[in-house]
Order: structure tokens, then sequence, then C-alpha cells
């Protein structure tokens, strides 16, 4: 067919299913049919507050699908075939400055938001040819898309698991150092906080505490958290959590403390007095708001590394990929709900308790009618 669908952000908190037409290919660039993609918590920032200056978009980043078409260019550079199953990373970097040279494309100024960078499911349809996102039957493929191939035998609806689970490899392993014999604990049972787990239990991690609240969303995930590998799932509300850890850790406090919550600063304190002497904080949640008397006198006092972290690197989707494909750890009930492309607002609206009940992580599949 020479028209597709596509779940278009044309104001605040409002999609609508529009018609396009294919776009051209040529040699630099790409189709790609979409199987499955996630629907990752960023998007609300978008959906809720539609930038003016990016005008209407496709949102959606954690895209699984099939090479529909290539230019010659683009098979070139890329050394896949049509019909291969991929898994897209949201950077489109330049692939020339210092950070991409070194491997950290990640921290690309030229796919970077902040700075008005291009990247899937943030890029508008004024940007030309506008297909820049998942939840549609199509996306463009621009000649520096960061690609991994699917494992055989791999759902699409799992492998949109991909990116979630390797900021948990990212921030859990490659960057917080979790391995045999150490305490883990992690503040949030949202997406990250469960990759998280995921990752610590892989790292061999002898004890492994995931922090939530006292409401029935986090109930359930702090549930789901002793599935995949947690020993201890706290509901924080009425208990003094520092306390806890240094009775469950016989005083020693924690290896490496995870800030995944989201929202209030209170979190970023309580990591530091988690952490052990020479123990590692890393701070993933996004709280957009100053922290009040900040003592960093803790971290001189305490030794402590603290990193603050953004993503995930190639070698981490490959490492998530893989553990996907072995069904280990139980990783696949992460995946709670599958849409289609009709349903992208209820989804959307269910990042923030508007829609359905209890999600983890949600999928938009463009080729399925109903929920």
């Amino acid at each position: 067919m020479s028209t597709f669908s596509a779940a278009v952000a044309i104001e605040s908190n409002k999609t609508q299913i529009k018609e396009f037409e294919k776009p051209n290919i040529f040699s630099e660039s790409g189709l790609l049919k979409v199987a499955a993609t996630g629907v990752c918590g960023s998007d609300w920032g978008y959906y809720q507050n539609l930038p003016a200056s990016r005008g209407p978009l496709i949102l959606g980043h954690e895209t699984v699908g099939y090479i529909e078409s290539m230019g010659a260019l683009a098979s070139q550079r890329w050394r896949l075939k049509e019909g291969d199953l991929v898994a897209l990373e949201e950077y489109i970097p330049c692939g020339t400055c210092p950070a991409c040279r070194s491997g950290d494309f990640r921290l690309c100024d030229a796919t970077d938001w902040r700075l008005g960078g291009m990247r899937y499911g943030a890029t508008g349809l004024n940007v030309s040819p506008g297909f820049w996102g998942g939840y549609s039957h199509y996306q463009y493929l621009h000649l520096n898309t960061v690609f991994h191939k699917v494992p055989d035998g791999l759902e699409p609806r799992y492998a949109t698991l991909a990116l979630p689970i390797s900021n948990g490899i990212e921030w859990t392993y490659l960057q917080g150092g979790a391995g045999p014999g150490q305490c883990v604990v992690i503040q949030g049972p949202g997406q990250q906080g469960l990759a998280c787990v995921v990752a610590a239990k892989e790292a061999g991690a002898k004890t492994i505490i995931i922090t939530g609240l006292s409401n029935d969303t986090d109930r359930k995930r702090l549930a789901l958290a002793k599935t995949l590998g947690a020993d201890y799932a706290i509901e924080i509300d009425n208990i003094d959590i520092t306390q806890k850890v240094k009775e469950l850790t016989g005083g020693l406090m924690a290896d490496l403390v995870i800030d995944c919550a989201s929202g209030g600063t209170e979190s970023v304190v309580t990591a530091m007095n988690l952490a052990r002497k020479k123990g590692c904080v890393i701070l993933g949640g996004q709280k957009r708001k100053k922290i009040p008397e900040f003592d960093s006198d803790q971290i001189i006092a305490k030794f402590l590394t603290v990193k603050g972290m953004r993503g995930h690197s190639y070698e981490s989707v490959e490492l998530a990929l893989q553990l996907i494909h072995s069904g280990k750890h139980a990783v696949k009930e992460m995946s709670t709900h599958l849409f289609g492309l009709q349903d992208t607002d209820l989804a959307l609206q269910s990042l923030v308790g508007n829609g359905v009940k209890e999600p983890v992580h949600m999928v938009i599949d463009p080729n399925i009618q109903k929920i």
C-alpha cells in the first residue's frame, strides 16, 4: 500500500490517527515497517506539553520493526538486508563529534533534545519527511540510525523491552559496578527500577532491595520486583528506610544505591544515607527541581562516587536483547499491556494513572485493532 496511518500528537494531551503517503527513499535513507513500539515514561512530557517549536509529531522511540526498504548508501552503512527484524535506539547522532568517536553517542549534541537535536519519537512532522516516531505503521530511517538485530525467535512485543532493560544494565552493571556479594538498593519500582532489579540479579548481587510507596500501583510493581529477583520489596511510607537497610545489611549499608524515583528530591538525600563508605550512588530519576539545602559534605565524608545517568550504551542494548531472549529472571512479565494504534491516547494516559490499571511496560502494535 502507498499510504499508512500514524498516531500524531497534534496538541497537548491529544493524538489523532492521520493518513500519510509513504516517503521516497533515497540512497542515504530507509523505511521501517513497525511491528511494535514500547510506551516510555518520557513520552508523557511531550504528550502533556507538546512544544510549539516541535509542532505535531509522532511519538514513540522504543521501536522494533522490519526493514522495508533502504537506499544503496544506507545498505552499505547498515549491513542489514530487507526483512531483517531490528530494534532501534532513540538517538540520531552525528557520528563525527568527540562523543560519537569515543562511543558515547548518547551525549552527542545532534541527538540532544535539550539543544534542539533530532531523535526518534521527539522530532516533529516539520522536519522532513516527518515520520520520526514509532506510533505508526511505518517509520523513516535516518542514515545515522543505531540498529540492533533482534535475536531469532524473540517476539517484537518483548524486544521493545530492550531500551528499558538496557538502562538497567547500564546503570546497575556497566556504570554502577554491581557484582557478586554486593548489596544493591533501588529506589522506585517503575520500568527503570524493575530493570535495575533484573540487572542486579544477573550481575550476581547478594542482596537486592527495592523501595516504593504504599499505593496499589507500587504494591503491584514491588510484587513483580520479587518475581524478577529482588530479595526485599519495601514500602517506605511508614518506616525509617535508612534504619531498615542498616538492619538488613548488619550495619554495612549498600554498596550501590540507584535512585530511579521521579518527582520529589527526598530520594536523592536518602540515597546518600543508604550508601556505605566508598559506595556508589547512581542518579537516574529526574526531579526537574532543585534540592534544597543539599549536604554535599556527606559525599566527601563517606568518600562516595555519585554519577548522573543518561540512557544507555550500544553494549547495554546488545546485552539487554540477549537477556530478554534467554528468558531468565521472568523479565517478559514486565510487558503488561498491548494496545492498537487507535488506543495511543489510552496508553499514554495510563502512564499517569488515567487509563488501564497497574501498567508496567506497555506496547503499541499498529497491526492490531483492539486491546
